[in-house]
């Protein structure tokens, strides 16, 4: 065409139209060449070259060159009418030229004698390569459906396997038609999934073509493909001196007949017996005369009456309508009724839905101005400017905006018909970049794509990095999170695409998990901390990163650590220096935190201390550090006086309630006691309270244990912390003398936020009871003998049992304390004198009572037993004493008792 003064080519596809247009205006320029299809006119005024579809091809103009491209189809039920008519009529000044297969030939001879029928042979190879499965396809592969819902089906397969997948349709406009072939095109998806548009013409860096399907629905019923079909379709892979191949998916059920591959693959093809026509120029006297003409049959051979189309139909529908036909009144209006009953029926609606439509836009080209009212245009056009919606709205909207672009192209249907074609062209660019990215949001995962295809390339050179909010991005791909060690997949991803995520994660980041281990091993104590992770275990942080957790070991004070499964899964060194820095980072806390049961574990190691003080650390360290009197009651009583100095030189203080070590009750020791007993016991890290904290009152405890060893003391509802629990007992013997009966002012116990009632369940704990008035002060011998009855055997040791340790442990653990500080330098507040009576402290039972606790039985005699018939019993054996426990023997040992 090129080389003529002028020319003009039909197409069958408006893409293949705008495909061909683009390339001539390359070689021509833009101002020369001209492009018309249905929904689409850009015709300058000195264009020479025409590139049309067929049913828009202006055959009235004068062209020096005329072509019909794919003349085949003049055998197509529903269009092949126009292109016999173009066969037929369409003729060039100098040159016409009819492209179409080898089928065409007999009829060519027969319609057109004084043709010259030319054969090109194709230049490559088209081999049949059986059928595949999905997963199989090679890449620059086609698959070809037909059916929308065989389309998305496929690319959403090619999505979650590949990376996805290009999506040609007819019904795309050109500009996303467009974008969609540059992916493939440009290498960034290897596959493309289209309907049999691509069969017409489209030049496509096609490998393979794969049929999803050898049977279509072409409008009337469900057919298989002919072969001319099928090699139309097959010939799109390998173009030129390029071989291809073709063939099916595997599992679909369709498969070509061994008659059918070696047609196409020998370009052998049956030949047409007929092709479609219809009247071109019907008579528009009337509108029977009209429909007359458009049914009547063609007087030549080759020729067949073309079966009833959308346009005839939509007509004979018009014409049952009274407000229709009465608007008829002259030839002209016939002819214009036919205009309008040809407009393409884009949105697919089929005949009754698009009469009504044609219908309603007569009421406006039939009378009046004889012109749509730009109103309603820009209404319908302002209602389709939405880009919200998926792939299908977009698509009905983009189809709905061809409709009114192709009647923006009729000259004489608006008042101002330009300004509205530009307009709704805006609309239908808009809308296809809506619906290209749609298509590639659903079709495309641009992360897979990327990962498959470097999948077989050398790690090393891709580029990882991690950003400031702890995301993977590889080769700029966000793949996921990398939270301490573990990685987590990106939540956005879908579940197909999950193990893929993983599988590249374990691939590029490995350096980087190697070089964090080297970090963990050179970190800094300050680095590391002690926490409770989301369900209370004991874990180890790094820089805020979970690295494991304590779990039980040999003892309360050798824990063991077991890391996070993320890094117990790393190899060789890497976990060896995380698991060794952990270690030494814990035995380091241990020895600052915890330098109180140290402390104790060294008294109970010194040979040359009493073994009575040894057994007694050995008891208090096995609990923390911390004891309630009642549980070393038995190690106390054992506990010669001279020996306790010893004890409270190794930091041991005898309290009124608890025995403890001065440095037990600091806040580091006290969560690192948390942690290690609920490693040793398998449970969560309770919540300790803030650490100047000195009295709880809503604060819930799970048990007594839990206040323990954080350092508190349970009184009625609330809590008080040990060592200022035992400094109000202790002002409160202070103010007892020797007397029974005494007044004190409880000024510091009110300091520390005890009510009335948590001081009274104190000071009763502590063998104090309250009185209401001043008692006198000489008291009956008989009642204080009964009251020291009820507690200890002498008055020494009821003195000793009751009053807390004044060693000077407790005190300067005290005065280091800024919270007995800070309620020591407190204003005074009035004195506020209360009375009490010191009974004394019950007197603690043997182990063995608190241990087997018997009912009395009572004895029945022999008769009775009898009487109910109740058979003799032989005497019960007596029970095995259980094996002494290794505490026990431990204890035995230091005491030099044996067991």
């Amino acid at each position: 065409m090129c080389a003529h003064s002028s020319g003009m080519i039909g197409f069958p596809l408006r893409l293949l139209a705008r495909e061909i247009y683009d390339r001539v205006v390359a070689i021509k320029g833009v101002d020369r060449v001209a492009l018309i299809t249905g929904e689409e006119r850009i015709e300058p005024p000195q264009a020479r070259w025409y590139c049309c579809t067929v049913e828009s091809m202006p055959i009235q103009k004068d062209f020096a060159f005329v072509a019909v491209d794919e003349a085949q189809l003049g055998a197509d039920p529903e269009r092949g009418h126009i292109f016999t008519d173009r066969i037929l009529n369409a003729r060039g000044r100098e040159e016409t030229m009819i492209l179409g297969s080898e089928s065409l030939r007999p009829l060519i001879r027969m319609l057109l004698p004084e043709a010259e029928i030319i054969s090109r042979p194709r230049f490559s190879t088209l081999s049949y390569a059986g059928a595949k499965k999905l997963s199989r396809l090679p890449k620059r592969s086609a698959i070809v459906a037909f059916s929308i819902e065989q389309v998305y089906a496929v690319a959403e397969t090619l999505r979650r396997m590949r990376g996805g997948a290009a999506v040609v349709m007819g019904a795309l406009s050109p500009r996303t038609r467009n974008a969609q072939v540059a992916m493939f095109q440009s290498g960034e998806v290897d596959y493309l999934v289209a309907t049999d548009a691509i069969g017409m013409g489209l030049n496509l860096d096609v490998s393979h073509v794969a049929f999803a399907s050898l049977s279509k629905f072409d409008g009337a019923r469900r057919r298989r493909l002919t072969v001319a079909e099928m090699a139309q379709i097959a010939g799109r892979a390998g173009r030129h001196q390029r071989d291809g191949s073709f063939g099916t998916l595997a599992g679909e059920g369709s498969e070509f007949s061994p008659e059918e591959v070696l047609a196409v693959e020998n370009h052998k093809f049956p030949r047409l017996d007929w092709l479609y026509w219809r009247e071109a120029a019907p008579r528009l006297d009337s509108v029977a005369a009209l429909i007359a003409d458009l049914e009547s049959k063609p007087d030549r051979p080759g020729l067949k009456p073309a079966p009833k189309a959308i346009d005839l139909a939509v007509l004979k529908r018009l014409v049952e309508i009274p407000e229709v036909i009465m608007l008829i009144r002259h030839p002209l209006d016939v002819g214009r009724l036919w205009e309008v009953a040809s407009l393409p029926d884009f949105r697919q609606m089929g005949e009754e839905h698009h009469s009504r439509f044609v219908a309603s836009l007569w009421q406006h080209l039939g009378q009046g101005e004889r012109v749509i009212p730009q109103s309603l245009y820009a209404n319908e056009l302002a209602r389709l400017d939405n880009i919200q919606g998926d792939v299908d709205t977009l698509s009905a909207r983009i189809a709905a905006v061809r409709t009114w672009t192709y009647i923006a192209h009729r000259v004489d249907w608006l008042a101002n018909p330009a300004a509205m074609a530009e307009r709704a062209r805006a609309l239908e660019a808009k809308l296809s970049d809506a619906l290209h990215d749609a298509l590639r949001q659903r079709f495309v995962d641009k992360r897979t794509a990327m990962l498959l295809r470097k999948a077989g390339g050398d790690t090393a050179l891709f580029p990882v990095e991690i950003d400031e909010a702890s995301r993977v991005l590889v080769d700029g791909e966000d793949i996921g999170t990398l939270h301490g060690f573990s990685f987590r997949v990106d939540p956005g991803a879908k579940a197909g695409d999950r193990k893929l995520l993983l599988a590249a994660a374990e691939r590029h980041l490995a350096g980087i998990l190697r070089q964090k281990a080297r970090d963990v091993a050179m970190a800094e104590d300050s680095d590391f901390a002690l926490a409770g992770d989301s369900d209370g275990k004991p874990a180890i942080l790094w820089k805020g990163e979970l690295l494991g957790f304590l779990t039980k070991g040999r003892s309360l004070m050798q824990p063991n650590f077991t890391p996070v499964k993320a890094v117990a899964g790393l190899e060789g060194d890497a976990l060896r220096e995380i698991t060794v820095r952990a270690e030494q980072w814990i035995e380091t806390q241990l020895a600052k935190a915890m330098g109180g049961i140290v402390g104790l574990q060294e008294l109970a190691q010194q040979v040359d201390i009493d073994g009575n003080v040894r057994a007694l650390a050995v008891q208090l360290a096995d609990a923390g550090g911390i004891a309630g009197r009642h549980y070393l009651a038995e190690a106390i009583a054992a506990l010669p006086k001279e020996a306790r100095g010893a004890a409270r030189k190794g930091g041991i203080v005898f309290g009124a309630l608890d025995i403890y070590h001065h440095a037990a009750l600091k806040p580091a020791a006290a969560k690192w006691r948390a942690a290690l007993f609920a490693a040793r016991d398998g449970r969560s890290m309770p919540p300790l309270p803030p650490e100047s904290a000195v009295h709880l009152k809503e604060w819930k405890f799970a048990h007594p244990g839990e206040a323990r060893n954080a350092g508190y003391r349970r009184v009625g509802n609330e809590y008080v912390r040990i060592d200022l629990a035992e400094r109000v007992i202790k002002k409160a013997h202070e103010a007892r003398g020797q007397s029974n009966n005494f007044s004190m002012d409880m000024a510091f116990a009110t300091s520390l936020g005890l009510s009335d009632a948590g001081l009274k369940a104190l000071m009763r704990d502590a063998g104090f009871r309250h009185l209401e008035a001043p008692a006198e002060k000489a008291g009956a011998p008989e009642e204080a003998g009964a009251v020291v009855a009820e507690t200890v055997v002498s008055e020494p040791e009821k003195q000793e049992a009751a009053i807390p340790d004044q060693a000077g442990g407790e005190a300067s653990a005290l005065e280091n304390d800024p919270v007995v500080e800070m309620l020591s330098t407190a204003p005074v507040p009035s004195i506020n004198l209360t009375h009490w009576r010191w009974v004394g402290l019950p007197k603690p039972r043997p182990q063995e009572q608190r241990s087997h606790r018997t009912r009395p039985v009572r004895p029945k005699s022999k008769d009775t037993a009898k009487a109910k018939g109740m058979p003799d019993r032989a005497p019960a054996k007596p029970r095995e004493a259980a094996p002494p426990s290794a505490l026990a023997l431990q204890l035995a040992a230091l005491k030099g008792l044996k067991l």
